[in-house]
């Protein structure tokens, strides 16, 4: 029998755990000794490298791809490589699930079959679903999946013995979630959540880098572009310096030589106080959906390597009127609270004990964690009104419901006799079509009538908030198990061909 483990699959670097012997969550090293490998993949035809030898190599080979979480359930992208093969964001997030498989076996000395993966609270059902499928290409065995902010949480209680109400204020390389949930005891409730999905140290970086191009604009750069990899690694960089100093100095190329750009703390802060002020209404918006104030929040906890940042720091000190609860590791809460839920459902409450006491650090024995999440989206269905001619969305499933959880709704078909329907399951809270997203579409054959036909329509969410969908008549007879189409998202047989091309392939 093969090891579970929790993966933290990040936009720029990913983690992986397990919970050892002594029922303690540990971070695994990679191979190259790092406790972080990089989400970073380079393509060479049956030879793939990925981690920070693929990072080294960004600035100089043409297949090199990064940043591929932004693009999960996401049909329309593809990276492109020189060889013309499209690889599509679930094989190159197999790539690195695989690295990272590869690298746990090399320590534990045995296979690992089970994960836990960890996803952004915001994220919906194609990009879940996208998140499984890359575990299943990878060679493993999803268990489930568990929101970033809560695995931190979870991390952060069982390490700790902390409990009462929290906010988890998750900031990373490419996304953002802010979470507030109770912990009473071994009970996770979550209470709201908020997020965007595009909003990370990413764009703190490209703000960084457009100052620098602007400086040397007017200085007389005018050879480092936006989508440089060397520019980009050094505004990295010059912002994690900014993180312990006050000031970074940034070589850029000038006419074929090197110019010394001066960054300041503050002029980056400066640079950056709209993004800032993003998270901040997220905040607010979490907030006011958990029906809270500031001062009723026990704990603040940080999740994600963005969060180290004084910037983020200094805005929760006031906003709450005291810093963020020290003690968690930013990068590895999140692998840490996903190894406690692989090790949960690989093997029950089997080789754990009780959770510690407040303020007591813990020896993981006996969680039987019980998590109450909530759905970051609204789940709808859109109807037509044949008197209107008007689309319109129905919420049956609104923001921050329960999961898992069901919503249904009664409809009638727009014409008597009518003998199909397009069922459409949107993702969104507005009444209006053009503001929510369809992420399912079937047609459902109805029953002769000679009437209109009443309808039932029946919206779940799983454990894994995976959306399914059922249409019953007005007598409660089901009109067929729907299974929704997902365009956004790989048919079966191209999971199984990129999982057999993935097998074949060499990973360095």
């Amino acid at each position: 029998m093969g090891r579970a483990v929790g993966i933290d699959l990040g936009t720029t670097t990913s983690a992986v755990a397990i919970v050892g012997p002594d029922g303690i969550p540990t971070i695994l090293p990679n191979r190259e000794g790092e406790r972080l490998t990089p989400s970073v993949v380079l393509y060479q035809g049956h030879d793939w490298l990925v981690g920070s030898s693929a990072k080294q190599s960004v600035a100089d080979a043409p297949d090199v791809v990064q940043f591929v979480k932004r693009h999960m359930g996401d049909r329309d992208w593809a990276f492109v490589t020189t060889e013309g093969r499209q690889l599509e964001a679930e094989m190159v997030s197999g790539a690195i699930l695989r690295r990272i498989k590869d690298d746990a076996e090399l320590v534990l000395g045995e296979p690992v079959t089970d994960a836990v993966i960890s996803v952004p609270a915001h994220f919906g059902d194609p990009q879940r679903k996208a998140t499984e499928d890359a575990g299943e290409i990878a060679g493993l065995n999803v268990l489930g999946l568990i929101n970033e902010p809560t695995a931190a949480a979870v991390s952060h209680a069982v390490q700790t013995g902390r409990q009462g109400t929290v906010l988890v204020y998750d900031l990373g390389g490419g996304t953002f979630d802010v979470t507030i949930m109770d912990i009473v005891e071994r009970d996770f409730r979550v209470r709201s959540t908020q997020g965007d999905r595009n909003l990370g140290g990413l764009l703190w970086d490209n703000a960084l880098m457009g100052y620098l191009i602007g400086q040397g604009h007017s200085g007389g750069v005018a050879e480092d572009l936006m989508r440089s990899p060397e520019l980009q690694e050094r505004a990295e960089r010059a912002k994690h310096t900014l993180t312990t100093t006050n000031e970074a100095r940034v070589p850029v190329r000038v006419g074929g030589r090197q110019q010394i750009v001066r960054v300041t703390r503050t002029i980056f802060e400066e640079l950056t106080r709209d993004l800032l002020d993003r998270t901040r209404a997220n905040v607010d918006i979490a907030l006011a959906d958990a029906g809270l104030t500031a001062d009723q929040i026990d704990h603040i906890l940080l999740a994600g390597g963005s969060t180290r940042m004084p910037m983020v720091r200094d805005m929760l000190g006031s906003f709450f009127g005291r810093p963020p609860t020290p003690g968690a590791n930013p990068d590895e809460a999140v692998a840490l609270g996903a190894a406690v839920q692989a090790a949960m459902l690989a093997h029950g409450s089997a080789g754990y004990t009780e959770m510690p006491s407040a303020g007591t650090p813990a020896t993981l024995t006996k969680p039987d964690i019980v998590i109450h999440d909530v759905t970051a989206h609204g789940l709808g269905v859109i109807s037509f009104d044949p008197a209107t001619g008007v689309h319109r969305n129905h919420v049956l499933l609104p923001c921050n419901s329960p999961i898992p959880g069901c919503g249904e709704r009664r409809f009638v078909t727009a014409a008597s006799g009518q003998s199909v329907i397009r069922l459409r399951i949107t993702e969104g809270d507005d009444e209006d079509v053009d503001f929510v997203r369809t992420i399912g579409q079937a047609r459902i054959a109805l029953p002769e009538t000679s009437g209109r036909t009443p309808l039932r329509v029946v919206i779940s969410l799983n454990a894994d908030a995976v959306v399914y969908a059922e249409v019953f008549n007005d007598i409660g007879n089901k009109l067929g198990d729907l299974e929704i189409e997902r365009g956004s998202n790989l048919t079966r047989v191209e999971i199984d061909r990129a999982a057999a091309s993935l097998r074949r392939a060499n990973l360095g």
